[in-house]
């Protein structure tokens, strides 16, 4: 979306855009989309059905796999009509960063604390980046198929109050063997977790848009 409103490819395309993709699950894998949403903002000259073409062939077609979309399929572009006036002007009231949506959606639980805003000193931020990774890193090593990954802390502490791992029966080791393996191979203390994913690298002005 932002690609092509910035090459100039849909040149009516506004910064003002959201999405949603609802997809179909057999046994935890994906074996389809049932939905598509995308609603965004426009200049005035296009109108409603050549902007939903584009839309299809620009944005949704080279992106969504193929094989993930069938006849069954609905999509959804810009259902309310037309959008011309987008952001502030558009919505009193908008809302802040919405940490479900700079996540897994609801698919994953979540601490809660954003991340905006936040130093990498901040578990909130920092914990939540490294335990995505931690989790990833079990998952790539063949030790689970799912994973998730709880730490816990407390004001003054460095040390974790708690780490928990859990599987959802995908294990290929018992689950207390990975929590050990997890403190063994992971620092996750503030500095740790600052060391471990170079969090004093200046990427924050440009990750403060489009997701972290």
């Amino acid at each position: 979306q932002a690609e092509v409103r910035k090459n100039g490819t849909l040149p009516w395309l506004r910064p003002d855009a959201k999405s949603q993709v609802t997809f179909q699950y057999d046994d935890g894998k994906i074996v389809g989309i049932d939905a598509v949403v995308l609603s965004t903002q426009h200049s005035e000259e296009i109108d409603q059905k050549s902007l939903q073409e584009a839309v299809m062939e620009e944005i949704i077609k080279p992106i969504l796999p193929a094989e993930w979309l069938t006849s069954a399929t609905k999509f959804f572009i810009n259902p309310t009509g037309r959008f011309v006036i987008g952001g502030p002007m558009g919505d009193c009231g908008l809302t802040g960063r919405k940490i479900i949506v700079d996540t897994y959606g609801g698919m994953a639980r979540h601490g809660g604390g954003a991340f905006s805003g936040k130093d990498p000193s901040k578990v909130d931020r920092s914990a939540a980046y490294a335990a995505r990774y931690v989790a990833k890193n079990i998952v790539a090593a063949g030790l689970a198929d799912r994973c998730e990954i709880q730490v816990s802390y407390a004001i003054g502490v460095a040390e974790p109050t708690s780490i928990m791992v859990e599987t959802f029966g995908t294990e290929k080791v018992p689950s207390e063997q990975l929590t050990l393996l997890v403190r063994e191979f992971f620092d996750l203390r503030p500095y740790g977790l600052i060391q471990m994913l170079d969090l004093l690298h200046p990427i924050y002005k440009e990750t403060a848009a489009y997701g972290h």
